[in-house]
């Protein structure tokens, strides 16, 4: 069910996409949106997840070189009823993580250095839980595909400040066109931020009931929130921060900002968590 609402999700934003380019372009644009569509469609799916993890020079490790770690994965996958995802280490003292792949089979969870060495073991635990709710859900793909389509859509409006249909014909309102500009990059990007809160709280939700301590979980959130609001991941880049636990620009955010979020504050999640306690 949850692979089936992933599919509606990225045909829903693809079709927006497409339609977009048909306003700015005609049908020449439709067509050109499609094929891009396509293709980005296409490299997200098979190979954002490589390039994410060669991004943050994420090192794999297995059972010899990272034992604990992986003793930890192998307990929780057999809880969560899931294959065994790949794992990688960050090497970077900013404590986080996140989850990457398209589908169980090529499923990743990388964690980073400063993690492993600021929380505890049940911490760590609940981390990982997290991560594979995420996996469980496929909210690796959503995420990454949102975040395409959304970043295309700003493109195009770009595009649209120059460019208009083929013809007076197929040219829309100029008042309309200019608005739209402005309103479909927003409404794309309102759509990945709310997608990605929403998958938090379901991720956070399923780690608390994989672990059956919803207490791990809140310790662990407020350990990272503490942490990223005095530091910044070297590597960080606002494409890719909707995939961690933790914002990375926790530390950066202004209360404006705060409105497009990819995470739901850590006082939500921790009030959310709280409402699973027996």
């Amino acid at each position: 069910m949850e692979q089936f609402k992933t599919y509606v999700l990225m045909t829903g934003l693809t079709l927006l996409f497409i339609w977009f380019g048909g306003l700015i372009a005609g049908q020449t644009g439709m067509i050109i949106a499609f094929l891009a569509a396509i293709g980005m469609n296409f490299y997200a799916y098979f190979y954002s997840h490589e390039q994410v993890l060669k991004h943050y020079n994420a090192i794999p490790v297995d059972r010899n070189s990272a034992h604990g770690l992986y003793a930890i994965m192998d307990r929780l996958t057999k809880k969560a009823k899931l294959p065994m995802p790949q794992l990688y280490i960050i090497p970077d003292q900013v404590p986080n993580a996140f989850a990457t792949g398209r589908d169980y089979e090529h499923a990743v969870v990388a964690v980073t250095e400063g993690l492993l060495e600021l929380l505890t073991e049940d911490e760590v635990e609940a981390v990982i839980a997290h991560e594979l709710s995420h996996i469980k859900h496929y909210d690796m793909l959503v995420g990454t595909i949102t975040a395409t389509i959304s970043g295309a859509i700003a493109m195009l409006a770009n595009f649209g400040m120059f460019f208009g249909g083929s013809s007076d014909d197929e040219r829309p309102n100029p008042i309309v066109m200019m608005a739209l500009m402005f309103i479909m990059p927003m409404a794309a990007t309102i759509i990945q931020m709310t997608v990605s809160r929403n998958r938090e709280f379901m991720a956070d939700e399923g780690a608390a009931r994989i672990t059956g301590h919803p207490e791990w979980l809140q310790s662990a959130l407020q350990k990272l929130d503490h942490y990223a609001r005095g530091m910044v991941m070297h590597e960080a880049e606002p494409q890719t921060a909707h995939m961690f636990i933790i914002n990375p620009f926790t530390g950066k955010d202004f209360s404006m900002k705060q409105l497009f979020s990819t995470h739901p504050s850590t006082e939500q999640r921790i009030e959310r968590l709280e409402m699973l306690k027996g």
